[in-house]
């Protein structure tokens, strides 16, 4: 049964919510509940993912949240006792423009400053490392080994087991529908299940943050965005080492999912929206592409797809922290895509804003919602 009163609600069932109730009950504060609107917790977008942990970013702070989430998905079953599947092959990123290896060039240079150990490759050792990639338009490529990927529904379960150990309550099929607020300061939740009063409230909502903005009057430019994944039969040629492979110019991305392959493509000319239905004619497009830079795909034979929403702010650039004007009012929302990979980190940040004002771990002033106001920095540059 819902309870009537709480010390903090958490909007939203996927990993970044449940990370955060861990952590929270970690330091202390237990009186916590996690609403999730649908039938299960991670239904939505964590679940949907396609499960990709990467340090590889252009930004200081992305590549410092990266880098502390990785030890800690190393370090998930002993932990958290939860195994997730974690497979570090590495991330590699084919490059085919000036531009692009100019970016990276930097992007690689700040990387390696922060101790992450990334490799730059010619396109003549990336042929060696991995022939079957044709590399005739590539000219340089990164490679990180401790990147990789893992199973996001283990991991929110993970988290999810732990908080609930520590005195945490999840609530599913309980929609959020409405957020009381008085003077400028939240003062509970309206639910489908009931009303739960509280001082504060975490929205942590996915790609729906913005309709729980609305109700406490605050507009987050974070909208929804469709991203289409495609599984194929069993494809024993590629290896089971083989890296995410991301050819960036063309959004484009691959690895392996068991014995098959998944893959996947951003249409970064799609509208906002909540449509999750499969497109197989854009399915045809994605294997197009992965013919033209792997050739042997031609052998393979998508057996599945499915979609999920993407969370995306205009910077790529998420809100986490407090929101100016509502008191008690806080956010984890708009990661554009980066939010499972970074959920350790971000858990941990909101922990410390709620308990103790700030983080003390990560500079997240990028992630502020005043710089809307303010004016944009350049942003993450390593989107797909």
């Amino acid at each position: 049964m819902l309870p009537s009163r709480a010390d903090v609600v958490i909007i939203g069932g996927g990993v970044n919510g449940l990370s955060t109730a861990y952590h929270l009950a970690k330091k202390g504060l237990t009186d916590v509940i996690v609403l999730e609107k649908e039938k299960f917790i991670a239904a939505g977008s964590t679940g949907l993912s396609a499960g990709g942990i990467r340090q590889q970013f252009s930004t200081e702070v992305n590549i410092r949240m990266a880098m502390y989430s990785v030890k800690k998905f190393e370090r998930f079953k002993e932990e958290i006792g939860e195994d997730i599947s974690f497979r570090q092959v590495g991330y590699l990123f084919l490059l085919s423009t000036e531009e692009e290896v100019e970016l990276f060039r930097r992007s690689y240079q700040l990387q390696r400053s922060l101790g992450l150990e990334v490799e730059w490759l010619e396109p003549s050792e990336v042929k060696k490392r991995w022939p079957y990639i044709k590399v005739d338009d590539i000219l340089a490529a990164t490679y990180c080994p401790t990147d990789g990927y893992a199973d996001p529904a283990s991991v929110a379960n993970g988290y999810a087991k732990q908080a609930r150990s520590l005195g945490v309550k999840i609530f599913t099929e309980t929609e959020v529908t409405g957020i009381k607020t008085e003077d400028g300061e939240v003062k509970g939740v309206e639910t489908t299940q009931g009303y739960v009063e509280s001082p504060i409230v975490v929205n942590t909502a996915g790609p729906y943050a913005h309709l729980i903005g609305q109700m406490v009057g605050v507009d987050i430019p974070a909208r929804p965005y469709r991203r289409q994944i495609f599984i194929t039969d069993s494809f024993p040629e590629i290896p089971p080492d083989w890296p995410m492979t991301i050819d960036f110019h063309y959004n484009w991305y691959i690895r392996k999912e068991g014995e098959g392959l998944l893959m996947g493509m951003s249409d970064l000319e799609e509208p906002s929206s909540f449509n999750m239905n499969v497109d197989w004619s854009f399915m045809e497009k994605v294997v197009e592409h992965g013919i033209e830079r792997i050739p042997i795909l031609e052998k393979a034979r998508v057996m599945r797809g499915w979609a999920g929403l993407y969370s995306i702010t205009p910077d790529s650039q998420p809100v986490i922290g407090p929101i100016p004007g509502v008191k008690g009012f806080y956010c984890a929302v708009g990661f554009s895509g980066h939010g499972f990979m970074l959920s350790p980190a971000t858990g941990l940040i909101l922990s410390e804003i709620i308990t103790e004002g700030e983080s003390k771990t990560f500079d997240i002033t990028e992630f502020r919602f005043e710089r809307f106001a303010e004016g944009l920095a350049e942003g993450e540059r390593h989107v797909i």
